[in-house]
């Protein structure tokens, strides 16, 4: 049996070996590859993604997988043996109902489809990639048939991202939480709009990047098996357990947009960077779902990065880097500032309040891509309707519509965005956790000292890997389910006092 594991390992390396350098060149055509570069990138990833497919849908793994049966049976359910055995076993069945020559396909579309994006977005032309999304459509919905039996054609692309769940359980969240935020949204911005225009201001491209290096120094990122980079649409990527890379963006004209996905990306980052090392080159390095790990960049981000005892210790720092532009900002004004409440237009730049409606609105125009129900012909139109009901807002063109997310231009339609609101939750009931244990975290915060969270992180979920599902993970880490309930309270304890609702 130790011969069949060693073997099934070699084979899930090599896989990993091929998928890891895929995503090298996805990371280059983000970040360095010139434009001219896009029809070869496209065949370059499509002829490794289909021999990673045809490598891992190859029937001696099933067949080793099916002679270690007994021995995982043998072992503790959390054991790392048992748990390879249980996972690889789980990747290799969602593998094997999808052709290689679908992934190559679906790949090679993809890189073509990014780099359309790249260009019609600046541009505010939905035409340039419109027929190129309709071809996305018509693959998400393939890659979705090949697993028949769903409730709903998005179920199987929900469950590749958040293993166990289905669209009517993202529904059933998000009515519960959109029941309790809708209320608060109201509250806040029935008052008078906050004054944020100390973040509208100049700042140098340079000092905004070294200054958010410095913070995700200070909360752990290890830069010497990592590094960031400048892209259209932030993002983490990983080589190895030893190569785990960040990107962001920079406006110079809004000091909060580079800094804060910053802090975001390392939260994703020193997830991978935690995984015991171990399972390097195996299913179990990665994270648990797209849920946990958006969970940790959201902590990062919102929970500790906005907090106020955060910048009781780091803006005296940031005044010292921007003594013009903040010089003469009270701390109280900075604060209020970053946490501003309001009805917007982009995702990644809305509040902690307003966030979340904003994910909603993209699931429930997926679920109707996906059904028929809606057309891409007709999407940017119906994105407007939405954000104009749901959020009191009207974006003046696509560009600030529908082009502004790159997910359905790079990836499927469908099983990508439930995963940041399902991280907000987690975040809240993980944060909640590592309070019990060590009270002590939130001076520390004050103090810019991250060791406690970030060793407690490590240990309870970092090391894990993708060992366990999510509603495992969380039952060992908060004792129970996911629930909404975390989360609402701090919601409600940090802009209640913010806002002074009751």
């Amino acid at each position: 049996m130790e011969k069949k594991l060693q073997e099934l390992k070699t084979r899930l390396i090599e896989i990993d070996d091929l998928n890891s350098a895929a995503a090298l060149l996805s990371w280059d055509q983000s970040t360095y590859m010139p434009p001219g570069g896009a029809e070869a990138r496209g065949r370059q990833m499509a002829t490794l993604g289909k021999l990673a497919q045809e490598k891992l849908v190859d029937p001696a793994i099933g067949k080793l997988l099916d002679d270690l049966r007994s021995f995982e049976d043998s072992l503790p359910y959390d054991s790392d043996d048992a748990s390879l055995i249980r996972v690889s076993r789980r990747t290799f069945e969602q593998a094997v109902n999808i052709p290689p020559s679908f992934v190559a396909d679906f790949t090679n579309h993809n890189a073509l489809s990014y780099q359309a994006w790249t260009e019609a977005r600046p541009a505010n032309d939905f035409n340039k990639v419109r027929p190129l999304l309709e071809k996305t459509l018509d693959y998400s919905r393939q890659k979705a048939e090949y697993f028949p039996g769903y409730s709903h054609i998005a179920d199987p692309l929900i469950n590749f991202a958040d293993y166990g769940m289905k669209a009517s359980d993202v529904s059933a969240i998000f009515k519960q939480l959109r029941d309790q935020l809708v209320p608060i949204v109201k509250a806040i911005t029935s008052q008078q709009p906050t004054d944020d225009s100390c973040l509208r201001q100049f700042y140098p491209q340079q000092q905004q990047l070294d200054f958010g290096l410095r913070v995700i120094k200070k909360y752990g990122y290890d830069f010497n098996r990592g590094r960031q980079d400048l892209t259209h649409h932030p993002f983490m990527t990983k080589f190895s357990l030893g190569d785990i890379r960040i990107t962001t963006r920079v406006r110079e004209d809004d000091l909060g947009d580079a800094l804060f996905s910053t802090m975001h990306e390392s939260g994703h980052a020193m997830y991978e960077m935690g995984i015991n090392q171990a399972y390097e080159g195996t299913p179990l390095a990665g994270g648990t779902s797209s849920g946990v790990h958006e969970s940790q960049s959201r902590l990062w981000e919102n929970i500790v990065g906005r907090s106020r005892g955060f910048w009781e210790h780091f803006y005296p720092q940031l005044q010292a880097e921007f003594p013009t532009q903040l010089g003469n900002v009270s701390l109280d004004t900075f604060y209020r500032a970053i946490n501003t409440v309001k009805r917007s237009l982009i995702r990644t730049d809305a509040d902690e309040v307003t966030y979340n409606l904003h994910v909603m609105i993209r699931f429930d125009l997926e679920m109707q891509l996906l059904d028929g129900s809606l057309s891409i012909r007709d999407l940017p139109e119906a994105w407007h309707e939405r954000y104009e009901n749901d959020l009191g807002v009207t974006a003046p063109s696509d560009q600030d519509g529908v082009l502004q997310d790159v997910h359905w231009y790079a990836f499927t339609i469908g099983g990508v965005f439930q995963g940041y609101t399902l991280g907000n939750i987690l975040s809240g009931l993980y944060y909640q956790s590592a309070l019990k244990a060590h009270p002590e975290i939130t001076d520390e915060i004050n103090h810019g000292q991250f060791d406690t969270l970030h060793n407690w992180l490590r240990t309870n979920i970092y090391q894990h890997g993708s060992k366990y599902t999510t509603a495992e993970l969380t039952e060992r880490v908060t004792g129970g389910p996911l629930r909404i309930e975390p989360y609402i309270q701090y919601l409600k304890t940090k802009y209640g006092e913010l806002y002074k609702l009751d």
